[in-house]
């Protein structure tokens, strides 16, 4: 009777649905947040510096498009 206990496996790797939620709702969460800076400097542009929105938007969208790339390279 052979038995495998090679349990080096990753967790993540045995519910690949789950692993698809959870991008999907960073990537809704993400662009929740583009939103809001976006209406903020719509509405309210002395509260902000249009650029400096821009600019933390732009860095954003970077940080969830690596984050998106790098797990799904894994």
């Amino acid at each position: 009777m052979t038995t495998d206990t090679d349990d080096s496996r990753a967790p993540d790797r045995e519910n690949p649905d789950l692993r698809l939620v959870v991008l999907l709702l960073a990537l809704v969460v993400g662009l929740l947040v583009t939103g809001a800076a976006a209406y903020l400097t719509h509405e309210h542009p002395s509260l902000t510096q249009p650029l400096g929105v821009g600019a933390a938007v732009a860095s954003a969208l970077a940080a969830i498009a690596g984050v998106l790339a790098r797990v799904m390279r894994r």
